[in-house]
């Protein structure tokens, strides 16, 4: 890259520049995992870890026949625990927005106002959090999300798939990207001003 300010960048530093972006992006399949197998070492008090949980969401997910989408979206639903547990799912929810639809970025970004329903009020919180959301054309799909699969999914004797079964659907969900398109645009315009 030849410039030490964005404004003075030239095309070609930026075909540089989407080019090195697509290729880290690339790995994404990757780097989930190794978050996910972070979610090993977080227990916090549950009786299993968070990986046994996200797994066994997913698995849930995936035997109710949810889409491929809607299942890694389940494995990944608490990976911003990674991050910070405070604000979890807006973590998760991100890491997803470019992978996924708008309804099921939602539904991960909300899940936890869906989940209060079933302990907020031992918390003093109001268990209700999820009216917010009863306009919303994705609301019965993050009622079945939080109530079928992500609040049951503590059992030590449920047959929970391991993380190598959904290894095919992470790579095929996380290799949708719009930075490829990006790259494709760029040069696309660098061929245009080219032949200009």
């Amino acid at each position: 890259m030849s410039f030490t300010r964005m404004d003075e960048g030239r095309i070609e530093d930026w075909l540089v520049i989407a080019r090195e972006v697509a290729a880290r992006q690339a790995r994404m399949p990757q780097i989930i995992k190794s978050m996910l197998q972070q979610l090993q070492e977080q227990v916090d008090g549950f009786n299993l870890n968070q990986l046994q949980h996200v797994l066994q969401t997913a698995t849930r997910a995936l035997r109710a026949g949810a889409s491929e989408e809607m299942v890694v979206a389940a494995l990944c639903h608490d990976i911003g625990k990674v991050i910070s547990i405070e604000n979890h799912p807006a973590i998760a929810a991100e890491i997803l927005k470019p992978y996924v639809s708008q309804e099921t970025y939602e539904i991960i970004r909300t899940h936890q106002d869906f989940q209060g329903r079933h302990y907020y009020a031992l918390m003093g919180k109001n268990p209700n959090g999820r009216s917010l959301y009863e306009a919303e054309a994705w609301y019965s799909k993050a009622v079945q999300f939080a109530d079928e699969w992500d609040q049951t999914s503590f059992d030590h004797e449920y047959d929970t798939l391991p993380l190598d079964y959904f290894e095919p659907l992470l790579e095929r969900v996380f290799a949708q990207s719009s930075n490829a398109a990006a790259l494709q645009a760029m040069q696309s315009a660098s061929a245009e001003n080219a032949n200009a």
